[in-house]
């Protein structure tokens, strides 16, 4: 039900079309640059995978949370707007079950995109690379990994969106935290667990296993916050 009430609130908004959008420019990232520069990646050595995710996944990835930090904003702003939260208490959910409904939509949109973009790969790694096969089941744990990866920037967004009436905050707030994790350095292990640093480094120094239970940390971690500031502010209204 909540799903279903979340999605009809987001056909009247740009949600889908911007999310589309970012999916389909962010899959042409590679096969772009595979036509320019071909000779630059084929005569590298090594996977095809690796090197067209090294060439290619910073500028995605960016892509990436660009979505999910307009996508959030869309999503809270449709509700402020109108003083939709409101009158949605009259319904028999809360706002909390609306977050949630929120987040589903959110990383299964974020996963819309990531698959659009591992199927580029594919096709340039078996247009480009003919001669070295890439393995599906790796090619769908990097793309699930970097699925997994995107979850914390996800809730941290939405819980973000849901404390800012004006979306103009929480669209400067996402774009100041996504500038941030542009700086840090790839080979700082700790600092690069930032949720919006995290989504970069598909390739993490500190080993997979280490970034995924960060990941799953971080996203459980926002997750709790959510409620904690939906009581405050019920409280203080």
């Amino acid at each position: 039900m909540i799903l279903s009430l979340e999605c009809l609130k987001l056909k009247r908004t740009g949600f889908f079309p911007a999310v589309l959008t970012g999916g389909v420019l962010s899959s042409m990232i590679p096969a772009v640059n595979m036509a320019v520069r071909s000779d630059t990646f084929t005569s590298l050595p090594g996977n095809p995978l690796v090197i067209l995710l090294n060439a290619n996944w910073q500028l995605m990835a960016m892509l990436n949370l660009l979505v999910v930090i307009c996508g959030t904003c869309i999503m809270y702003h449709t509700e402020y707007s109108d003083n939709a939260l409101q009158k949605m208490q009259a319904l028999p959910c809360s706002q909390f079950s609306l977050f949630l409904g929120k987040f589903g939509i959110m990383a299964l949109s974020s996963l819309l995109c990531i698959l659009l973009e591992f199927l580029s790969v594919a096709f340039c790694a078996l247009h480009w690379f003919p001669n070295t096969r890439i393995p599906l089941t790796e090619l769908a744990e990097t793309a699930g990994y970097a699925a997994f990866l995107m979850l914390p920037a996800c809730m941290l967004m939405l819980v973000i969106a849901s404390a800012c009436r004006n979306m103009w905050i929480s669209l400067g707030t996402g774009v100041f935290l996504l500038f941030a994790a542009t700086l840090i350095p790839d080979d700082h292990t700790i600092v690069s667990l930032f949720p919006f640093a995290m989504p970069f480094n598909i390739f993490p120094t500190g080993g997979i296993s280490l970034s995924l239970l960060a990941a799953g940390a971080e996203t459980a971690l926002f997750f709790a916050a959510e409620p904690v500031y939906l009581t405050v502010r019920r409280s203080l209204s």
